[in-house]
């Protein structure tokens, strides 16, 4: 009698220990859950521009010249941080922040474009998505307010990459992007130095420019912007006038994918400046990144191989920007100076103007 109670009683407790375990288990699966719910992974975003790489000197600059330019490197940092912060994706921020730098006379891109041989602006941009390796880009346009906008237009509306001239404004036109006068883009400054780049005697326009006293005499140049979002996307964008005097209907780098703007979120984002030519001959942007893939180098390293040895063996100059895929920000340059500038999730904000 006892011996069969004993058989029923033993298939009981294995049961209820079980039960037990499982119930432990159950719990302490739902605590670190809920430890994981309750304080959510801080993910991390940050944006970094440039506005031009040249001879940019502390003796050559005024203490209001390097206030303006100060001013508005912060603002388009502002513009783009603001997008991220809210969640709003690397591309919009991308966009806003080189869109401050064309709307304004004091760089070469948009209405601070300088002017080709014949005294036009031929204006180039484009602009890469990291995630999908989507890429569009305009060249030699000279009408369209905000190149960055027809590039962004190009990515998303066509099956091509690049558009240029006319049929680029047309396009740009079909879609309803904002288009201005050819007297909007001129400025004082711009004329002076194709003057002096022609050897002519410096013929100054009638009309008033405000502030003109501000832009410095940088006559080459770019701007662009590098962004990683929340959802940890990287874009990279950048917009140009070009080089003063430059023959009409030159190209450089800067809508050229893979030599003047690259963005991979398998490595980083990068834009570039300077003498176009040479980042076209080295794949500049591209060959960041392949360094960075191939050669597990980190992206100031590989910045640093491409500027200081690929390009500076060719006898080039300029400059690049770019963050990596975990939003480390490095930048890199050959000449006496770049205005450049990041803001990060962390706190950072920098802006620097001059080579250290």
């Amino acid at each position: 009698m006892k011996r069969s109670i004993t058989f029923k009683i033993v298939p009981f407790l294995i049961i209820l220990l079980i039960f037990s375990c499982s119930k432990k288990l159950e719990d302490n699966s739902k605590e670190v859950g809920s430890l994981n719910l309750d304080v959510p992974k801080e993910i991390s975003f940050a944006l970094v521009i440039h506005g031009g790489a040249g001879t940019i000197i502390k003796e050559n600059m005024t203490d209001d010249q390097e206030e303006a330019y100060r001013s508005k490197l912060q603002e388009a940092l502002d513009t783009g941080y603001s997008i991220l912060e809210k969640g709003g994706s690397a591309e919009e921020a991308v966009q806003k922040a080189i869109i401050v730098m064309e709307d304004s006379p004091l760089f070469n891109a948009g209405k601070g474009a300088v002017l080709n041989s014949l005294g036009k602006q031929e204006m180039d941009a484009s602009i890469m998505d990291g995630k999908t390796l989507n890429a569009g880009a305009v060249a030699g346009v000279s009408l369209i307010r905000n190149p960055i906008n027809a590039a962004i237009l190009v990515k998303d509306s066509t099956r091509h990459i690049l558009l240029s001239g006319n049929g680029a404004q047309e396009f740009a036109k079909q879609y309803n992007l904002k288009m201005e006068e050819e007297s909007y883009f001129l400025t004082e400054k711009r004329v002076q130095q194709l003057h002096k780049a022609q050897g002519k005697e410096q013929v100054l326009l009638q009309q008033n420019i405000k502030n003109i006293e501000l832009i410095d005499n940088h006559e080459y140049g770019t701007v662009g912007c590098v962004a990683i979002d929340k959802s940890h996307t990287i874009v990279a964008g950048t917009s140009t006038g070009g080089m003063t005097n430059k023959k009409f209907g030159r190209i450089g780098d800067s809508p050229i994918i893979g030599a003047g703007t690259y963005a991979n979120n398998k490595t980083c984002g990068i834009s570039c400046t300077g003498t176009g030519e040479y980042f076209m001959r080295t794949l500049a942007a591209h060959e960041v990144s392949n360094l960075m893939q191939y050669r597990d180098m980190n992206l100031q390293d590989a910045m640093k191989q491409v500027i200081h040895v690929e390009i500076d063996s060719l006898g080039g100059d300029g400059g690049m920007i770019g963050l990596d895929k975990l939003g480390n920000i490095a930048w890199d340059f050959n000449t006496e100076g770049m205005y450049r500038g990041y803001r990060k999730s962390t706190g950072e904000n920098v802006i620097e103007i001059y080579q250290k």
